[in-house]
C-alpha cells in the first residue's frame, strides 16, 4: 500500500496566535479524517502565542521554509554501504542481494569517502590482468583466503607478492625451470614434489587446490622460503577468477564524488543533474555522512509539498515558492488579493473576527469533538486576534464560538484575557527591531510597499523599549526592505487604543491618516485596534490620494 504524502498546514509569515492555534486544531482535524496533517509556522512565535503553546501542553509547530520538496522529504533509495577494508567479492555480493549496482564506502563515523559501483568492477573482471597487479600486491593473505573460501594452512609475516598469478599444472618438477614464479601467487595442485619445487623457486604464496591438506615437510619449507599457504575451496579456474577479488574496495573506489546534501531542493538538483552523466549520487547530510542515494528517477517523480492555508491566502505572506505547491484548501477571514491556482482548491473565507472561530465551527459542522486543551487553544487565538472583542472586525459568531470553548476549557473569558494579554504585552525581551518583526505583513498599495507591524503593549504612550528606539529601528527597517512607508502600531488594551510611528520616505503621510492630538506628539487613537478594517483602509484613502 502506497504511504500517503502528508499536508503541511501553515497560517502567514511572521506568525500569530490564531495563525498558529488554527494549523494545530486544523492540523487535528485533517488526522482525524485519516489525513496524515503536519501543522507549521513560517517564522519565530511571540510571547503570547508561545504562552498559549506551554499553557495547554501543544509543541511548536514544524518551522517550513519551502513550499518545495526537499532531498530528504523524497522516497530515495535506501542507505546500504560497505567500508574502505570490505574485498571488491563481498562488495559485489551486498549489491547483487540488494539489488544495487553500486554502493557507497564509509569511514568509522559514518562519513562518505567513495562509491564503488559494478562498472568498476567490471573493468578488473574484463580487463586485463596486468592491470591489477600494483593492487594485488598490496592485498592481505586474509582477503585472498575468504575470496577463495579456502583456509590459510601457513601465514608469513614477511610475504612479499609482486601482485603477478600464475597458474602450474604439471606434476612433473624436472619441467619447471623454465616458470618465472618468484614474488608471484601460484595456484597449483597438491603435487608435493611440485609444491616443494615452486616454493624453492621463490614464490610469494602459494594456492592449492583440489586437497585438504598440506605435508608437514612442504610447510617445513614454507617457512625457510617465507612463502604463505592457502587451500582453496574451489577448482584452479574459479579460484584464478576469484583470486582478482580480493584486493579492498579502497583500491577501484571513485573518491572525486558529486555528492547532494539532503536539504538541497529537489528541483536545483535535478538541474544539476543534467550537468552529468552519472546513474546515482549519494546524498549526505550537514556532517557529510551518508544518508542515501538519488538518481534522475526519483527527481523526475518528486512532487512538491500538499499545502493547507490557514489565516491568509495572499501568496506574498506564505511560505517561500508557494505557487508551485499543490494547495489543497484555504481557511480564511481576511481579503481575498492575488491567489491563483492551477487545480480547484477548497477555499473557505468567512467575515468573522478570528481564523479561529471558522476552524471551531468546522469541528461542530462535522460532529468531530474538541479536546479540552485544544478548546482553550482556539479560545486563545479567538481573544487575541479581536482583542477580546474590541476589534471593529469582532463578528456575534466570534462571540458564540468563544463562549462554547470557554465551557469546553472550563475558562472564564475575561480573567482568561487578562492573563493572556498580560503574557502577549511582556515585550521587555524584545528589541524594537524584534517588536516590528514579530506580527508584520506588507501591503501594496498603489504601487508602493506599505508594512503595517502591530504589538500588544502595556502603554501605547511608554512602551518598554521607548518611541526613540523604535522610531529608529522603523527607519532602519523600511530602508533595508525597500518600503515606502512603514507603519509601527503599539497597541494598548487597557488604553483602548493604538498609538503610530511611521517610517520610509512616505512617512509624512502617516500623520495624516492618524493625526495627534493638538500639542500631543503621540497620541492615542482612541479604539483603533484591527489592522484588517480599521488600519489599512484609512492608510489606503490617504496613499490615493496622493497618488491619484
Amino acid at each position: 500500500m502506497k504511504k500517503k504524502e502528508p499536508v503541511y498546514i501553515t497560517g502567514h509569515q511572521h506568525p500569530d496566535t490564531d495563525s498558529v492555534a488554527s494549523a494545530i486544531a486544523y492540523a487535528f482535524f485533517k488526522k482525524s479524517m485519516g489525513i496524515p496533517a503536519v501543522p507549521c509556522r513560517l517564522g519565530k512565535l511571540n510571547a503570547e502565542t508561545k504562552y498559549l503553546l506551554r499553557k495547554f501542553d501543544f509543541e511548536d509547530p514544524v518551522l517550513l521554509n519551502d513550499a518545495r520538496v526537499k532531498l530528504s522529504e523524497i522516497d530515495m533509495d535506501p542507505l546500504t554501504y560497505i567500508t574502505p577494508d570490505t574485498t571488491i567479492s563481498d562488495s559485489l555480493k551486498q549489491m547483487q542481494e540488494q539489488k544495487h549496482t553500486y554502493c557507497g564506502v564509509i569511514d568509522e563515523e559514518g562519513h562518505l569517502i567513495g562509491l564503488v559501483t559494478k562498472s568498476d568492477i567490471a573493468e578488473i573482471g574484463l580487463g586485463d590482468t596486468a592491470s591489477s597487479i600494483e593492487v594485488m600486491k598490496r592485498t592481505p593473505l586474509k582477503n585472498f583466503c575468504k575470496t577463495i573460501n579456502g583456509k590459510i594452512v601457513y601465514d608469513d609475516p614477511k610475504m612479499c607478492l609482486n601482485g603477478k598469478v600464475s597458474i602450474i599444472t604439471m606434476r612433473d618438477p624436472k619441467n619447471l625451470g623454465n616458470y618465472d614464479v618468484k614474488g608471484r601467487i601460484v595456484i597449483c595442485g597438491d603435487h608435493e614434489e611440485t609444491l616443494k619445487q615452486v616454493i624453492r623457486m621463490g614464490a610469494g604464496a602459494l594456492i592449492v587446490v583440489w586437497t585438504e591438506k598440506i605435508s608437514d615437510a612442504v610447510i617445513e619449507i614454507a617457512k625457510k622460503h617465507h612463502c604463505p599457504i592457502l587451500i582453496s575451496g574451489h577448482g584452479s579456474m574459479n579460484t584464478s577468477r576469484y583470486i582478482y577479488f580480493s584486493p579492498s574496495v579502497k583500491e577501484i573506489m571513485k573518491k572525486d564524488l558529486i555528492t547532494f546534501a539532503n536539504h538541497e531542493l529537489a528541483e536545483d538538483v535535478g538541474a544539476k543533474m543534467m550537468r552529468s552523466r552519472y546513474h546515482i549520487y549519494p546524498v549526505v547530510d550537514e556532517e557529510q555522512k551518508l544518508v542515501g542515494y538519488v538518481s534522475r528517477y526519483h527527481i523526475m517523480h518528486a512532487v512538491n509539498k500538499q499545502i493547507i492555508l490557514v489565516d491568509h491566502n495572499e501568496f506574498s505572506q506564505s511560505v517561500r515558492a508557494v505557487e508551485k505547491a499543490r494547495i489543497l484548501e484555504v481557511i480564511d477571514h481576511h481579503r481575498i488579493n492575488d491567489f491563483a491556482s492551477t487545480q480547484p482548491v477548497q477555499f473557505r473565507n468567512e467575515i468573522v473576527g478570528s481564523t479561529a472561530t471558522v476552524v471551531a465551527t468546522i469541528f461542530r459542522e462535522n460532529q468531530i469533538p474538541v479536546p479540552k486543551n485544544m478548546a482553550g487553544l482556539l479560545l486563545g487565538a479567538i481573544l487575541s486576534d479581536t482583542l477580546n472583542f474590541h476589534s471593529p472586525t469582532t463578528t456575534e459568531k466570534d462571540r458564540v464560538t468563544a463562549n462554547i470553548l470557554a465551557a469546553m476549557a472550563d475558562l472564564e473569558i475575561d480573567e482568561f484575557a487578562e492573563e493572556l494579554f498580560t503574557a502577549a504585552s511582556d515585550t521587555t525581551d524584545l528589541s524594537a527591531a524584534d517588536m516590528i518583526k514579530m506580527d508584520m505583513k506588507i501591503f501594496e498599495i498603489c504601487g508602493l510597499k506599505v508594512s503595517i507591524s502591530q504589538a500588544i503593549v502595556p502603554s501605547a504612550k511608554n512602551p518598554v523599549q521607548g518611541m526613540a528606539e523604535i522610531q529608529h529601528a522603523l527607519e532602519r527597517f523600511a530602508s533595508k526592505k525597500n518600503l515606502d512607508l512603514s507603519v509601527m502600531a503599539l497597541t494598548s488594551i487597557l488604553e483602548n487604543g493604538s498609538v503610530f510611528l511611521f517610517g520610509g520616505e512616505r512617512a509624512p503621510w502617516g500623520p495624516e491618516a492618524f493625526p495627534n492630538v493638538s500639542g500631543e506628539e503621540h497620541s492615542v487613537q482612541q479604539e483603533v485596534f484591527s489592522r484588517k478594517k480599521q488600519i489599512l483602509p484609512v492608510l489606503t484613502e490617504v496613499i490615493e490620494k496622493y497618488c491619484s
